[in-house]
């Protein structure tokens, strides 16, 4: 898909944005992240919580951008996603794969929907719950294809989640919980395709997210994401620590210590992980 998918989703939203009210009906620090493919959620887990802190009568859009910086790679990811009535959220986000010791880069985009199909992460008995896709597609499959993916082009993920939040939970301070369902094929997130020789089908993978909030500011928690090895490469799950300092409902800044495992039989990938999340209507 062209690039021009951030020019059409900016010029779409800011025709919706001139009927509605900009997101603002959640309480601050509840709204999370925009994950590494775009979906609301943590660093590397998307949430059932949606993107953006609209109520059920406003409508928010979130840019993001990220970088992982490990030992023999670099992922740069930019990103936008929009909120609508705190139900539906549209996100896209383009992935920049540096291959820092051999040379070169892979890209590839990411087109995400959520709804959400119950509850409040705050209000609710139970937790919030949403299902979501994300559609994702390399631009060279070339790198995917000397690596033995039986896709080399494109690939699809379902999720379902589960998200919530205990107000006072922990010593007087909030907690978050999420877990994550995901039916998978993607390698290494589809960078390197689909599929492989030790399995072509679709797997349950888990994720699950935990953190705590020491004030309305600032977040410290954990993620870990469990991934499939279709290569025979050794692919290992992920697992981030994280701390979120949020000013405001326009802002936040993720800073976390990731850690990778085997990449594309590079093991013991490990490094920072830093993300800037702006609330732009």
């Amino acid at each position: 898909m062209p690039v021009n998918w951030c020019r059409s989703l900016v010029f779409i939203v800011s025709l919706v944005s001139t009927l509605t009210l900009a997101g603002e009906g959640k309480l601050i620090g509840t709204a999370g992240l925009n994950q590494i493919e775009g979906s609301g959620g943590g660093g590397i887990v998307p949430w059932a919580t949606l993107a953006g802190y609209d109520s059920q009568e406003q409508i928010s859009v979130n840019g993001f951008t990220t970088q992982v910086d490990i030992d023999d790679y670099r992922l740069n990811v930019l990103g936008l996603s929009a909120s609508f009535y705190d139900r539906v959220e549209v996100s896209v986000a383009q992935h920049r794969f540096d291959l820092k010791t051999l040379g070169g880069d892979i890209k590839q985009n990411v087109y995400g929907l959520k709804y959400r199909l119950y509850g409040d992460v705050v209000y609710s008995t139970w937790p919030q719950v949403s299902v979501g896709i994300q559609h994702k597609e390399l631009d060279d499959g070339s790198i995917a294809t000397a690596v033995g993916a039986e896709n080399s082009n494109s690939g699809t993920d379902f999720y379902l989640a589960a998200t919530k939040v205990h107000l006072g939970a922990i010593a007087g301070f909030n907690a978050v919980w999420s877990i994550t369902a995901r039916a998978t094929k993607a390698n290494q997130l589809g960078l390197l395709g689909f599929g492989g020789a030790n399995n072509d089908s679709y797997q349950i993978m888990t994720e699950a997210s935990a953190g705590v909030l020491f004030s309305r500011h600032l977040a410290v928690g954990a993620e870990y994401r469990q991934k499939p090895d279709n290569l025979g490469l050794g692919e290992e799950d992920w697992f981030d620590v994280f701390v979120s300092y949020i000013p405001n409902k326009n802002l936040s800044f993720t800073l976390a210590w990731a850690e990778l495992g085997s990449i594309a039989g590079a093991k013991g990938q490990q490094g920072l992980y830093l993300s800037l999340n702006g609330q732009l209507w």
